[in-house]
């Protein structure tokens, strides 16, 4: 029996998570789903972002899937993002983002790279602070964490016989925080793979190459806001960020999570793109619950009813597609697999 913690979130997220849920039941019919709050939209109605309830359910499951979050622009008091507090709370530290070509839409073929973002420090460690005039924020990091990425990191080369790592950093202007990343990550790659490429790049060059040479690269480790950064960037090889599935991972537990946000601009005309969700939940089945085929199964589905143009328009996702066509499509791809 699996069980599977699902928080809608704001705007978009009550629109595209359904449909995710709708996919894995096709797989795993026998799947227990047990609902959960979180986001900016409760905040505003029980002033918390995320309560102990949601984080004990997460616990319980060790598996959920989460939608998207909505964020004022300035600070508010009391409030903190509902992902980061996820991530922090449940030490989900490794954020899993591939960035795969996909049929007709990408516009080139052959990438194929995964970003291990390291998930719960850097300047994300929530240490910000005024002093008179001045505005002060805290980059955290810690030897512990960089060595537990770089683990991670292995573990996906190990297990998706990929060859090469890149390890992103910007060591020339800090050399004490990143310098201290970089030699982590080298030590633990030296003691786990003898016959793997390991080479490092300057923050800046390594956004060069995602847009220059895409297909030069494949497993990157970074710290949290390169990653965050480059992750966004390299989605665009993947049909952009509507598409763009990704995986907050700690040992034991994740979460599964689209990397496009709330859109309250679209939210609630039906017409939200749901395969983000769709290959996050992929990611979540393959990773946390050790189904490969099943979750191989599900991508192929999705590239099957890209390819024989069931959501396509020139090239493009058709802009005004109701969000439960392309659910069908793919749902009628994955019966015929």
């Amino acid at each position: 029996m699996y069980r599977l913690c699902v928080i809608e979130g704001d705007g978009i997220g009550k629109e595209v998570i359904p449909e995710a849920v709708k996919v894995l039941r096709a797989i795993l019919p026998d799947m227990e789903v047990i609902p959960a709050f979180a986001g900016w939209e409760y905040f505003q109605q029980y002033g918390e972002s995320v309560p102990n309830e949601t984080l004990n359910i997460v616990r319980e499951c060790g598996a959920a899937l989460f939608g998207a979050v909505s964020s004022p622009s300035q600070k508010v008091t009391g409030y903190r993002s509902a992902i980061i507090t996820l991530r922090l709370s449940l030490d989900l530290y490794s954020n899993i983002r591939p960035v795969r070509s996909l049929p007709v839409i990408s516009p080139r073929p052959d990438v194929d790279m995964v970003i291990v973002r390291e998930n719960t420090e850097g300047l994300y460690s929530g240490r910000e602070r005024l002093e008179g005039d001045t505005a002060i924020a805290e980059r955290v990091i810690t030897r512990h964490a960089s060595e537990r990425i770089a683990q991670r990191a292995i573990d996906l080369i190990k297990s998706g016989n990929r060859k090469r790592l890149t390890i992103v950093h910007k060591a020339n202007i800090l050399p004490i925080s990143d310098g201290l990343f970089r030699d982590c990550v080298r030590e633990i790659v030296s003691k786990n793979i003898e016959r793997l490429v390991v080479d490092e790049l300057l923050v800046d060059t390594a956004a060069m190459k995602i847009i220059s040479e895409p297909d030069k690269l494949d497993v990157l480790v970074t710290t949290n806001l390169f990653g965050d950064i480059l992750s966004d960037e390299a989605a665009y090889w993947g049909g952009g960020m509507g598409l763009a599935p990704s995986l907050n991972w700690g040992d034991g537990i994740g979460i599964a999570e689209p990397v496009h946000g709330s859109a309250p601009d679209i939210a609630g005309k039906g017409i939200a793109n749901p395969i983000a969700a769709i290959l996050s939940a992929a990611m979540l089945i393959r990773y946390l619950w050790k189904l490969p085929d099943e979750a191989s199964c599900i991508e192929m589905a999705v590239n099957s009813a890209l390819f024989n143009g069931l959501l396509v328009e020139n090239n493009r996702l058709s802009p005004n597609i109701k969000t439960e066509n392309i659910t069908h499509a793919i749902l009628d791809r994955l019966t015929q697999h």
